[in-house]
């Protein structure tokens, strides 16, 4: 079995020298697109805060239907779907 420390120091000196054929021209984001990104993370977890905060205050109940029936008046045990409504699927 081959020396492990061996071939790990082969690797680093590979490493190495690609760490060292960076180009020095190269552009990077640095720190002001850390900045930007940051400014922008920041920003998405504020409007999400907030859209919690509206979605928390929105009011699911419906209102009653002026035209339709009373409430109670369908009956014990009867529920819009089963009774073949306009909503629910048909049978045959």
């Amino acid at each position: 079995m081959p020396d492990m420390s061996a071939s790990a120091s082969l690797a680093m000196t590979h490493l190495v020298t690609l760490a060292k054929e960076v180009d020095e021209d190269k552009v990077t984001p640095g720190v002001l697109g850390f900045i930007v990104f940051a400014v922008m993370a920041l920003a998405v977890w504020g409007l999400m805060k907030s859209m919690n905060r509206h979605m928390g205050r929105v009011d699911f109940t419906e209102a009653p239907d002026p035209q339709g029936e009373p409430a109670g008046a369908a009956g014990p045990g009867k529920d819009a779907g089963a009774s073949g409504g306009a909503g629910g699927p048909r049978r045959g």
